[in-house]
Parts: structure tokens; C-alpha cells; sequence
């Protein structure tokens, strides 16, 4: 990665939990800005999970009502806020397909990216529902977080990095190719030998709807 990637990375996630301290002290435009930088990714993330199409939208919007709510929750120390944010986006898209009986999947693709837009209202999450999760539904997402960054842990370097950037900030494979200075056909390897390892691996640990 180029010292200028590096650069605008460090400046990204400045500004993010700078964004996400004014949402805790219920800053709408902060949210605006928030939801335009970070909505394509988060959509990539979900649609990981569910597919492409109405219900991955409709989803993202849950989501960035749980980020405008738990905004105050986030601690720069824990992680980055690109992190958390996909960790939101990741579970509730788990939480609607275990509701349906379906099995969450990781499906690493090239996804379209397109900023969403916010319509004016004084409300940012105006419209939004909200469900939330229920205590026995956030231990399991818990739980599988676990395993799967346990699992995440044995893997090849190059592996690793790839299913990361994939798994937690909804990174494509151009994108990851990008970021690691690598060529695309590697990360394209990377990911899908990563991806048989790290099912393997979630199935020796109970988990074996999670990478399928």
C-alpha cells in the first residue's frame, strides 16, 4: 500500500469517528456525511449476505439507524469505525435470515458501488424500522464473531488480509487489490483458497452455515 493510501486511509477513519461522536450528540449532517461516505460499503457488506436487490437496501437502512442510536457506544481504542460499522451491517443481515430459517453465507464478489441519499427530513432515520435484536440473537452473533476471528486467525497471511478486508469493511476484490498493492488475480486465489479454509475451519467449530 502506497504512503498516500496510507494517508487518505488514516484521513478516512479520522473523519468517520469524528462523524460518529457528533451522531452521538445527535448531529443530523454529521449523519448525512457519515451515511454518503460509508453506505456503498455497507451495502457491499450486506449484500454479501442476502444478495443484491430491494432487501439489501432496505436492510442498510436498519442498519444506519443501529449506527445513529449506538453512535455513543463506539470506541476509537476497540477497532476502526469502518470495523464496527460493517460488524452492524454484518448482523443484522444474519439476524433477518435466521428469522426466515436461512443460512447466512460469505459470498465475496465485485459489488456495484452507488451512494445513497438522504431526502431532506429533519429526522435522519425517519421511516426507518427498527426491530433490534433480541438478547439470545446478539449472544449468537457474538458467538459466531468469535469464531469466525478465531478461524480468521488461522489462515495464510495474504489469506487473512483478504477475507478481512472482505468480512469486516466490504471491500471487492479490485478494491483489496488495491489496498494491498496486489494483483487481482492473487486476491482472487487469496479469497477462495481463504474461504475453503476458513469454512472448514467454522465447521469443526459448530458453525458450518456461516462461510457455505
Amino acid at each position: 500500500m502506497t504512503a498516500a493510501a496510507l494517508k487518505g486511509a488514516d484521513e478516512l477513519e479520522t473523519r468517520l469517528t469524528d462523524w460518529l461522536a457528533r451522531c452521538a450528540l445527535g448531529d443530523r449532517q454529521a449523519f448525512r456525511l457519515l451515511y454518503e461516505a460509508t453506505s456503498p460499503r455497507l451495502l457491499g457488506v450486506v449484500a454479501q449476505l442476502v444478495g443484491r436487490g430491494a432487501l439489501a437496501e432496505d436492510l442498510l437502512q436498519d442498519v444506519y439507524v443501529r449506527i445513529w442510536k449506538a453512535a455513543g457506544q463506539y470506541r476509537a481504542g476497540a477497532g476502526s469505525p469502518m470495523a464496527w460499522m460493517a460488524a452492524t451491517a454484518r448482523y443484522r443481515a444474519i439476524d433477518h435470515l435466521r428469522s426466515r430459517g436461512a443460512r447466512p453465507e460469505v459470498a465475496i464478489a465485485d459489488l456495484p458501488s452507488h451512494a445513497g441519499s438522504e431526502d431532506g427530513d429533519d429526522d435522519p432515520t425517519h421511516r426507518m424500522p427498527d426491530p433490534g435484536p433480541g438478547p439470545a440473537k446478539r449472544f449468537e452473533a457474538r458467538s459466531e464473531a468469535e469464531a469466525v476471528q478465531g478461524c480468521l486467525g488461522t489462515l495464510q497471511g495474504s489469506q487473512q488480509q483478504s477475507i478481512s478486508l472482505a468480512y469486516y469493511q466490504g471491500l471487492s476484490h479490485g478494491e483489496i487489490a488495491a489496498h494491498l498493492g496486489a494483483p487481482l488475480g492473487s486476491v482472487k486465489t487469496w479469497v477462495r483458497r481463504g474461504l475453503i479454509a476458513l469454512k472448514a475451519c467454522l465447521e469443526r467449530c459448530g458453525w458450518s452455515g456461516v462461510a457455505s
